[in-house]
Parts: C-alpha cells; structure tokens; sequence
C-alpha cells in the first residue's frame, strides 16, 4: 500500500490539488494587492483633493488681499446694490473709479496727461467742439476743398504772373468746411441719423 499511496501523491490528481491549491493562494494574494493598491490611490486622490483645496484657499486668500489694496470699497452683488436706473452719482462714481484703476497702470507722464484731458473742463469744451466746429466731415471737405482751390489757384498765378498772398489755402479751406457742415446739417435733417 506504500506503493500506491506513492503513486497517488505523485500522481495527476495531487498534481490538480496542488495547482488548485496554489491558484487560490495566488487569487487570494492578488485580490489583497489589489485592495492595498485601491487603498493606495484613495489616499493618493485624498492627498491630491486636500493639496488642491489648501492651494485654491491660498490663491484666493491672496487674491482677496490683493484686492483689498487696490480698493477699500467693498463689492456688493449688483442685484443687491441698485435698483432702477443708474444715476448720475453712480455714473461718475464708476467713471472715477475705473479711470484710477487705468492710471495705476500708466507711467507718470502719460497719468499726467491723461489727468488733464479728463479734467470736466477740458471734456466739456472737446464735447462742445467736437459736435460743432469739429466735426469730421466738414474737416475732410475743408481739406480736400483747399487742395483744389489752392492748386487751381495756383495754377492760373502762375500762368498770368500773379503772385500768391497765402490767404488762398485759409480761405478754401473755410468754403470747404462751411460745405461740409452744409453737407452735414441736410444729411440730419433728411435721413434723421447723424
């Protein structure tokens, strides 16, 4: 019987017991790596989640103070802030506070200038000027106008022996631009748009 229970360890059927045995082994190991490695990223994703969180907080932490210098006003939602139309006081608030905000940025000669032709003064004149006596039009036909007429006056000067006075390219130059402001007021009063 020694005989056959040699034959039986060595045999196809220990063989299977022993690979059967051994293939539960390696399964119950893998599924243990795999767990320790599901473990392992969870944690890493934790860590990675928390290192984002802490960065976002200091990013925005700094942001808010950055913004805390530049102005001590503090921001409301605008639903909160107003209702109906933006007043004037409102306007001009903005309009202050967004010219401070550009000029921080410009070196100090052009602050300066630029200073000097947002003054209310100077705006109001250049609106002024700019609606009437400037308009870009009347420039445009004022120009073309006093090339023509002082070429053409020129021209006749020279063939008769005349000389020019230089009151020649001034005067076209005011036909011109009476003509393109002409131009201008029946081009409003005809079709309505300026």
């Amino acid at each position: 019987m020694a005989n056959e229970s040699e034959k039986l360890t060595t045999g196809p059927e220990h063989h299977l017991d022993i690979t059967a045995e051994s293939a539960a082994e390696q399964i119950e190991k893998l599924s243990q790596e795999h767990e320790q490695a599901g473990e392992r990223s969870i944690e890493s994703a934790e860590r990675s989640a928390q290192e984002a969180r802490i960065e976002a907080l200091e990013t925005a932490v700094s942001v808010e103070a950055s913004g805390a210098e530049r102005s001590h006003v503090p921001h409301e939602p605008l639903a909160l802030k107003r209702r109906g139309p933006i007043s004037k006081k409102e306007r001009d608030t903005s309009f202050k506070n967004t010219m401070k905000e550009v000029q921080s940025t410009m070196t100090p000669a052009s602050r300066a200038f630029s200073k000097f032709i947002h003054a209310k003064p100077v705006e109001k004149t250049s609106d002024v000027v700019g609606t009437t006596v400037a308009r870009p039009n009347a420039i445009l036909s004022g120009a073309i106008f006093a090339f023509i007429c002082t070429f053409a006056v020129y021209l006749i000067a020279k063939n008769y022996g005349y000389t020019l006075s230089g009151f020649e390219s001034i005067g076209a130059f005011i036909v011109g631009w009476i003509i393109g402001l002409l131009f201008d007021y029946f081009k409003v009063l005809f079709t309505g748009k300026k």
